[in-house]
């Protein structure tokens, strides 16, 4: 860890680590999908389980329900500026994220109407994700550093530890770090596993 960084941000960006490789791996994907190659649904299952599960349930909620809410606390907006906006495009994902959780729950081989969907909301829903994160790396995370004390950063950290128990539940980042691990393996086989995200998850293993 950068020892200029603090702890709870350099979790946070880390898991931007992990969910870029993983948006990279999902545009391999729907890559081939487009040029009609084949694309089980158990694939889409397993993205939108991501996008769900780690994306929107343990990082957005990290940050929708610790450090945003703090960041408010201190006099940040809500209703405008960066929370406002970062806020907006979560809610922009969620909708991406619930139709491909839809066909992925579907039974049988995708249907050429599902494959357009696929492809249409992963064509808004990646470029989206990846200019979200530049947002956070580059001018929310800064300002939260500048405006937070150090013992509040602290105890942000211990809160994102308590919100992974008792809102994901035991074990559950490390379970959808795995499946990052296994989507990237099998859609980006260049790329490497980029590790834990957390400094409690070796722990756990």
């Amino acid at each position: 860890m950068n020892v200029s960084q603090p702890e709870a941000i350099t979790t946070l960006m880390h898991e931007h680590r992990v969910i870029e490789q993983v948006l990279d791996a999902f545009e391999r994907c729907t890559s081939q999908l487009a040029s009609n190659g084949e694309v089980t649904r158990a694939t889409i299952r397993g993205f939108a389980a991501f996008f769900r599960n780690f994306v929107d349930r343990c990082h957005h909620g990290k940050e929708e329900d610790r450090l945003f809410a703090l960041m408010v606390e201190l006099g940040f907006p809500r209703d405008h500026g960066p929370i406002a906006v970062m806020l907006d495009e979560h809610e922009l994902g969620r909708e991406h994220t619930r139709v491909l959780s839809a066909i992925g729950e579907g039974e049988g081989p995708l249907t050429d109407e599902e494959r357009k969907k696929v492809g249409s909301h992963a064509g808004a829903f990646i470029p989206l994700l990846r200019a979200h994160i530049r947002k956070e790396d580059e001018i929310l995370y800064p300002m939260a550093m500048q405006a937070l004390s150090p013992d509040r950063l602290v105890t942000l950290a211990r809160d994102f530890d308590a919100f992974e128990a008792n809102v994901m539940g035991a074990g559950e980042h490390e379970r959808y770090h795995a499946l990052a691990d296994e989507l990237i393996a099998a859609w980006s086989p260049e790329a490497k596993p980029v590790g834990s995200c957390c400094h409690h998850a070796a722990a756990a293993r």
